[in-house]
């Protein structure tokens, strides 16, 4: 069962690569603006304590976890990143390639600074600078931002069932997959099954 019609390769690959460019774009201008404007580890509050601005150079993970091993984080982003394309072609449905396309420009995003940003490939610090002090200490970015729905996304499309070439998966076409194994199976298994007679007549 379809919720609708499958897209072709070249079209599902076209929407991935669209959507990963524009959130790439997106989130290294907003770096930009960040190096250019704001003051280095200072905050800028824009809704009082609800949103601010905080420039920071993030050499870790979350929380700057892992500083002293950013090239680690150098080459979990670039295996994720190769395993979204990877994905990418067996991609049929437009859900999907929105997810995919958004996810892998988020990747991409922290991947570009982590290559190209000081104090050099493969240990470049991330540009963080949105805060919800309210909601948690963590600064973050617009490429975590897409990650992190991203994966909620993904976590989503999983749950309800909708595969990556669009078809979905149901409680009801797993039973009817079960019922079809069994009527499949072969008659010598099935008589096997049966009573036989061992009364010697």
């Amino acid at each position: 069962m379809t919720s609708s019609r499958p897209l072709s390769r070249s079209a599902a690959g076209l929407i991935v690569a669209i959507l990963a460019t524009v959130v790439l774009a997106a989130d290294q201008f907003v770096k930009y603006l960040t190096i250019e404007h704001l003051p280095l580890q200072q905050v800028v509050p824009v809704l009082g304590d609800f949103f601010q601005l905080y420039y920071v150079r993030n050499p870790g993970a979350a929380f700057s976890l892992g500083s002293g091993v950013t090239w680690i984080f150098t080459i979990a982003l670039a295996v994720v990143a190769a395993a979204i394309v990877w994905k990418s072609f067996a991609v049929r449905s437009r859900l999907w390639a929105v997810v995919l396309g958004a996810l892998l420009g988020g990747v991409l995003g922290n991947l570009t600074d982590r290559i190209f940003r000081e104090p050099g490939f493969p240990v470049g610090h991330v540009v963080d600078m949105l805060s919800l002090p309210w909601m948690m200490p963590a600064i973050f970015n617009v490429a975590d931002i897409f990650i992190v729905c991203g994966m909620i996304a993904v976590a989503l499309l999983i749950v309800v069932g909708l595969n990556l070439d669009g078809s979905r998966e149901t409680s009801e076409s797993r039973k009817n997959a079960e019922s079809t194994a069994v009527t499949d199976a072969p008659a010598d298994a099935q008589a096997s099954d049966a009573p036989r007679d061992t009364s010697g007549t």
